[in-house]
């Protein structure tokens, strides 16, 4: 605790507006609030310092490594495994801090793919760098759970997204579709859910609703299989579900930058489907339009999983709380596979959805008088109107004409929000006095 916030506390006290007791629970608690602030400062610096000292050891090994006999490189790829597991193991018995747990466990999650690799090298191992990133994450996954540690989360999903990125977006000519993608995540949710239960509004939680629907819409492209045009309805579907997953009961409370699931399916559904109103898009698709098995079987589990979230969310909430996001991959869904031999309507439809989107996130923003996801809602209303300029043969007066219209749309709807926020705030104040 600083000097100054002593002082002021002394003056408090020597002032007669609070008590010594008081000013001493004061003090017990912003106490209190530094260590847990400290610990988690003690934990990244310990994450921090175990990646340079296992990267400094590598770093010294590696100047020497040619001259070294092929014993020698075998105990010294197994030496920094042996000290990561002792390291770990005297964490678990002993049962220390969190930051010992994150340090060592860090350092053998590195220390694991070290000698890996190092043993491949010295005996001349033949593999590719999807397998050899399959063992090792296979390896570390049990540290996950053995010592609570989210660093190692992290790790795995990074690295999970890098194998499945690998061997399905980079591997040219032997491309694969990386399956095992789906054990990792399916062994790492459990853990998820854990911390969520327990400390919903922690940092880690906040990082994982990013990092998990950003690892799995970067991943998603792997699993298309040959009908390109079919990928633009699983990411669609894929948007849909994680909305609704964001959507659901355990993060009422959120604010919506802590949400990632809400944020990434809202803007990926807005974005994906402004690529639906333009014309060429469903000309495209209507000419290769055909059913690879796997793109279609898995937007087809995509669909399942979207509409249980969604029911579940209904289930919960009741229908009245759910919005149009919530079900525009089911809209989509229809127009595409019941109209895309329909020359011009599918265009018109998913135009009109859009601006629907538009118009409800501007509701939803002026129901909550939430500033930013009112402008949110205009936003998509420009993007969609800037869109069509692209293709219709509009002048350039009517487009500044335009222009200017949702120029001032922005304005007017934002000062009459805010007068009317501002109302609101001066009639609670004075039924206060």
């Amino acid at each position: 605790m600083s000097s100054k916030f002593n002082k002021e506390l002394q003056t408090l006290i020597k002032d007669k507006v609070i008590s010594p007791e008081l000013a001493q629970k004061i003090e017990q608690y912003y106490a209190t609030k530094d260590i847990g602030k400290s610990t988690k400062l003690f934990t990244i610096f310990g994450v921090l310092g175990a990646l340079l000292i296992g990267s400094g050891v590598i770093l010294m090994l590696a100047h020497n490594w040619d001259d070294f006999t092929k014993l020698t490189k075998t105990i010294l790829a197994f030496t920094p495994l042996l000290i990561g597991q002792v390291l770990t193991g005297f964490s678990i018995l002993k049962k220390k801090s969190s930051t010992w747990k994150e340090a060592s466990g860090t350092f053998l999650f590195f220390a694991i793919g070290a000698c890996i690799s190092l043993i491949s090298q010295i005996y001349n191992i033949p593999g590719t760098l999807g397998s050899f990133l399959v063992t090792w994450i296979l390896l570390c996954l049990p540290l996950i759970y053995l010592l609570r540690s989210h660093a190692i989360v992290l790790f795995c999903i990074i690295f999970s997204t890098y194998y499945a990125v690998e061997v399905g977006y980079w591997q040219y000519r032997n491309s694969e579709t990386p399956w095992l993608y789906f054990v990792f995540m399916l062994a790492v949710i459990p853990y998820y859910l854990q911390v969520l239960k327990k400390s919903i509004s922690s940092n880690m939680i906040t990082i994982l609703n990013w990092i998990l629907p950003a690892s799995i819409f970067t991943v998603l492209g792997t699993f298309i299989g040959h009908n390109g045009h079919l990928g633009f309805v699983m990411y669609i579907t894929l948007f849909g579900l994680l909305y609704n997953i964001g959507k659901l009961p355990v993060f009422e409370k959120l604010r919506v930058f802590r949400n990632g699931f809400l944020v990434i399916g809202s803007l990926g559904s807005v974005i994906s489907l402004l690529f639906f109103t333009f014309r060429w898009i469903w000309d495209e698709s209507s000419s290769r339009f055909n059913f690879d098995l796997q793109g279609f079987y898995v937007s087809s589990a995509l669909f399942m999983l979207s509409a249980i979230t969604l029911s579940f969310v209904i289930w919960k909430k009741g229908l009245k709380k759910v919005n149009l996001f919530q079900v525009a991959f089911i809209l989509f869904w229809g127009i595409y596979f019941l109209l895309f031999t329909v020359e011009i309507l599918p265009v018109v439809l998913i135009n009109i959805l859009v601006f629907a989107l538009g118009v409800s996130a501007i509701k939803i923003g002026a129901d909550k008088f939430n500033f930013k996801i009112l402008n949110y809602g205009l936003l998509i209303v420009s993007v969609l109107i800037v869109c069509r300029f692209f293709d219709t043969g509009m002048s350039f007066v009517l487009r500044g004409i335009l222009f200017v219209i949702v120029g001032l749309g922005f304005f007017l709807t934002n000062y009459m929000m805010l007068k009317k926020q501002q109302k609101i705030k001066k009639q609670l104040n004075d039924l206060q006095v």
